[in-house]
C-alpha cells in the first residue's frame, strides 16, 4: 500500500518538481519501501494534482534508478542494490574529492564559521537522536563545500547520484557510534580545507565516503539485493 503523506504544495513552483521532491524524499528516507507499488492515479489524488506532473516526476525518479517500471505489472520502488550503491560511491567520490580539493585555501572567515556552526548543529542532532535533521545537516556540509567553489552543477550531479547511498544511510545512521565518526571526519575535512591542504582535503573526503559505504553495506546487508 502506497504510504504517501498529505503534502501542502506551494504556488510558484512547478508541480512536477514538487511531486518529484516529495516522492523522491519518501523513497530515499525509506518511508516508501523497496518493492512497494507506486500507483500514479492514487499518488495524484493524494497530492491533489493531475496525473501529468506525477507522470513527469516518476519519469525523473525512474531515470535515477529509484523506481522500476514493468510494462505488464506496474511501477515499484526499486530494491537497494549493492551495484547501485557502489556506482553511486564511485561517482560521488570523484566529484566530492575534487570539490574538497578546490575548496582548500578558499574558505573565508564567514565560511569557516558557517562550517563550524553546521558541525555543531549536526553533533547536537545526533546527540538528540534526531536523525532526520542529522542527515539534512550532513548534506548541507557537503553542499557548502561545492558552494565555496561556486560549483552548483557539481552539487546537482552529486545529489542525483547519492540518492542510492542515502537510502542505505537512513538505515545505517541509528547505529550507535556512526554519527560520531561522521562528525570527526567532517572536522578533519574542514581542518584540511582551512589549512589550504588540497591533497589532504581530498584524501579525508575519500575516507569519509568510503566509511559511509562500508558501514551501509555492513549494516544493511540483509536489505541489499
Amino acid at each position: 500500500m502506497m504510504n504517501v503523506e498529505a503534502t501542502q504544495l506551494r504556488r510558484g513552483v512547478a508541480l512536477s518538481e514538487q511531486v518529484y521532491q516529495v516522492v523522491r524524499g519518501m523513497i530515499v528516507s525509506g518511508r516508501m519501501r523497496p518493492g512497494e507499488a507506486v500507483v500514479e492515479a492514487a499518488l495524484a489524488a493524494r497530492l491533489g494534482v493531475s496525473r501529468t506532473p506525477v507522470r513527469e516526476a516518476l519519469k525523473r525518479i525512474s531515470d535515477e534508478g529509484l523506481i522500476e517500471v514493468f510494462a505488464q505489472s506496474g511501477t515499484f520502488i526499486a530494491p537497494i542494490s549493492r551495484k547501485a550503491l557502489e556506482e553511486a560511491y564511485i561517482i560521488r567520490t570523484a566529484l566530492e574529492a575534487e570539490s574538497a580539493s578546490r575548496a582548500a585555501g578558499r574558505l573565508t572567515e564567514s565560511a569557516i564559521e558557517a562550517f563550524i556552526d553546521n558541525i555543531a548543529a549536526h553533533d547536537r542532532a545526533i546527540g538528540r537522536r534526531n536523525f532526520v535533521d542529522a542527515i539534512r545537516l550532513d548534506d548541507t556540509f557537503h553542499r557548502m563545500i561545492a558552494e565555496v567553489n561556486s560549483l552548483h552543477m557539481l552539487w546537482r550531479a552529486v545529489d542525483v547520484s547519492k540518492a542510492q547511498m542515502d537510502r542505505g544511510r537512513h538505515l545505517a545512521i541509528p547505529e550507535p557510534g556512526l554519527g560520531d565518526i561522521t562528525i570527526r571526519q567532517h572536522r578533519l575535512i574542514l581542518e584540511a580545507m582551512q589549512a589550504g591542504n588540497a591533497a589532504e582535503a581530498a584524501a579525508q573526503m575519500r575516507e569519509h565516503l568510503a566509511t559511509s559505504l562500508r558501514n551501509t553495506l555492513e549494516i544493511a546487508s540483509g536489505l541489499i539485493a
